[in-house]
């Protein structure tokens, strides 16, 4: 009896394990055929892990063979440099050593706020540094080598990612075209870097890492490379750039003006080889700007997004007009509507369709000539050629010429987000307010740079078209686009060669710009010693809520040097200079004042550093002992002109 029922039990003993045998054998086969990827994938996931591999952004380069002849090294703007990032696997780390370890670790990195409960969280993956250098790399690793070795701690329970950072050799220089990416990494705020950044990001490789106590997590198997961007060569020189900052900061701080910006460009290639604001944008602190509505307009390029009535600037734009209906009326077989030497009267300033007369600024002049209406800037001059030529070719033949041979009412082109079209009044159309654009005394406004808005980009290319000898030209802000050796974009060989004026026009033009920098000139302050020059100031009244202020003023100089086979065409617009008297000067406001002499340092400098040999060299103002006048240019016309004058105006 005994021995059956320990058959029995041993029978059912036997089943029991075999079935139980069964059981693990099905779950065996579950587990490593019917469900063997979901589980080996899983178990990849705890000692595998895919990492992204950084790559470098693309660099934007200096215009460093602006000097002909003496190309000089290659000079960044901005470089990617390679930046850390410390994590830690809370799981490796023992209880009993992560108090310690935080401590320790948290020493080394007195300006990181995380704390020691990264230490105690449920994870294999916590960072607790970011941007860190190669030097504050290299101190955790020597503390931790020595840290690990003594607590007795798996050597991977820290790591390093690594990732390339914006850094910018020249600090906040350029800041404004260039602008910067966000800590992302993929953002860019503007300027360039968001223009361009298709060709700058790049793309990232990828890299497989072992989780084992042997393998540190730094290290690991290369999946794809990564692909670094392209970089931009652009057309902005450093030292061009650098002067003209310098300068323009200078200028505003003596007028106590808001702001200012300048641009400078070669008029036959259309190179920017300088593009200056103050205020400017710091890329390294972007994140005040756009937290600051009061620091945010400073993150714009002023120079191609706002616009301002350009005032007296404007009348060379008047007068090459004026000659240009000149030479189609004699194309027609039609006499000319006005001739330079022309003796025209100017003491009435009553024109059509006006309620008021048109004034002059300082006095009234009973006759002038194109060269004593240039250098005197006389309004009622400009309005008598331009009533003439309504007359003679008609309000759309006006707009047209402004439009079509000048650019204005339309973007340049140039590389940058949000430029702005500016306001050229267009006959037959109406304002917002229901207004007409085109009115009958509009014609005699535009002659003096008044209801018409313009960028100073705008402005810079209308006046190289007179100093190139009439070649309607391009601006632009990049000469090319390399990547790996393979040039994507090249302008480097671009020459303005469409002629929108005759070059007797140009010469014309010029010829009474250089009356305007001399004796007896608006501009006086604008004279370079040692150079020529040809150039015009010009002072509007800002519109305040809608409305024409008379507090508040945008004053400018625009010029070119030389005067003949010019560097550089030079613009310089203050904002809102502070209105006083200076004895003995004049109105601080007027732009012959406030931003004439900017013009002049960094025309200045900038010849110098070209390697211009001075076309002047006894042409200093007067009274300095350096000054021949006999000798200097453009001396015996001044004083044959300011005989004329008191001729005609006695």
């Amino acid at each position: 009896m005994v021995d059956s029922n320990l058959r029995k039990r041993l029978c059912i003993v036997a089943v029991f394990l075999s079935i139980l045998f069964c059981l693990l054998i099905i779950r065996f086969y579950r587990i490593q055929i019917i469900e063997g990827d979901k589980w080996a994938a899983a178990a990849l996931a705890q000692h595998q892990h895919v990492i992204t591999e950084p790559c470098m952004r693309g660099t934007f380069y200096s215009n460093t063979s602006v000097k002909k002849g003496h190309p000089g090294e290659k000079q960044a703007f901005v470089v990617d440099v390679l930046k850390f990032h410390l994590f830690i696997d809370p799981d490796s780390i023992p209880e009993a050593v992560k108090s310690k370890m935080a401590r320790e670790l948290f020493a080394l990195l007195p300006d990181v706020k995380k704390g020691e409960e990264e230490f105690y969280k449920k994870s294999r993956s916590r960072k607790i540094a970011s941007w860190l250098t190669r030097e504050k790399r290299a101190e955790i690793e020597a503390w931790w080598g020595e840290f690990s070795r003594r607590e007795k701690i798996v050597r991977n329970a820290i790591y390093f990612t690594s990732e390339y950072k914006r850094s910018y050799p020249f600090g906040s220089m350029l800041g404004t075209v260039l602008h910067t990416v966000q800590e992302d990494q993929v953002s860019p705020t503007g300027g360039l870097e968001m223009l361009l950044n298709s060709y700058l990001k790049g793309k990232e490789g990828k890299r497989l890492i072992v989780r084992s106590p042997s393998h540190p997590l730094d290290t690991g198997k290369i999946l794809s490379m990564p692909e670094n961007g392209a970089d931009v060569y652009l057309t902005i020189n450093h030292y061009l750039q650098a002067v003209t900052e310098s300068e323009l900061e200078k200028g505003v701080k003596a007028v106590n003006g808001l702001g200012g910006w300048a641009v400078m460009m070669d008029p036959y290639t259309g190179e920017i080889l300088a593009l200056a604001q103050t205020p400017s944008f710091d890329p390294s602190r972007y994140t005040e700007y756009y937290n600051d509505p009061k620091l945010t307009d400073y993150t714009k390029v002023k120079a191609v997004t706002d616009c301002f009535e350009p005032g007296s600037i404007f009348k060379a734009i008047t007068i090459a007009v004026s000659l240009k209906a000149n030479e189609e009326l004699a194309k027609r077989g039609k006499g000319p509507i006005f001739t330079p030497e022309e003796k025209i009267p100017c003491s009435n300033g009553w024109f059509p369709g006006r309620s008021t007369p048109i004034k002059e600024v300082t006095r009234t002049y009973p006759f002038l000539n194109l060269d004593l209406g240039m250098q005197k800037s006389s309004n009622i001059y400009m309005a008598r050629l331009i009533h003439r030529l309504v007359e003679a070719m008609g309000d759309e033949w006006y707009r047209k010429t402004l439009f079509e041979t000048f650019g204005f009412g339309k973007k340049t082109g140039v590389e940058l987000p949000a430029e702005s079209i500016g306001l050229l009044p267009t006959p037959g159309k109406l304002h917002p307010n229901g207004k007409l654009e085109w009115s009958l005394p509009t014609p005699y406004s535009l002659a003096l740079g008044h209801n018409i808005l313009c960028t100073s980009m705008q402005l810079v290319r209308a006046y190289a078209i007179l100093a190139n000898g009439g070649l309607d030209v391009q601006p632009h802000l990049i000469q090319k686009i390399e990547k790996n050796g393979q040039i994507i974009i090249d302008n480097t060989g671009y020459r303005a060669n469409k002629q929108v004026l005759s070059p007797a026009i140009t010469r014309q033009v010029v010829r009474s710009l250089k009356f305007v920098t001399k004796e007896g000139g608006t501009a006086k302050r604008a004279d370079i010693p040692g150079y020529t020059e040809a150039g015009k100031s010009g002072t509007a009244e800002k519109i305040v809520d809608g409305t024409y202020s008379k507090e508040h003023n945008v004053s400018s100089f625009i010029g070119f040097a030389p005067a003949h086979h010019p560097r550089f065409v030079l613009i310089v617009t203050i904002d809102d200079p502070e209105r006083k008297v200076i004895p003995g000067v004049g109105k601080q406001q007027m732009g012959g004042i406030a931003s004439a002499p900017v013009f002049r340092e960094i025309a200045t400098k900038a010849l110098q550093y070209l390697g211009e040999t001075p076309d002047d060299p006894y042409g200093f103002p007067a009274g300095d002992p350096r000054r021949d006048p006999k000798r200097a240019d453009w001396a015996a016309e001044v004083e044959a002109l300011k005989q004329l004058y008191d001729k005609w105006n006695r």
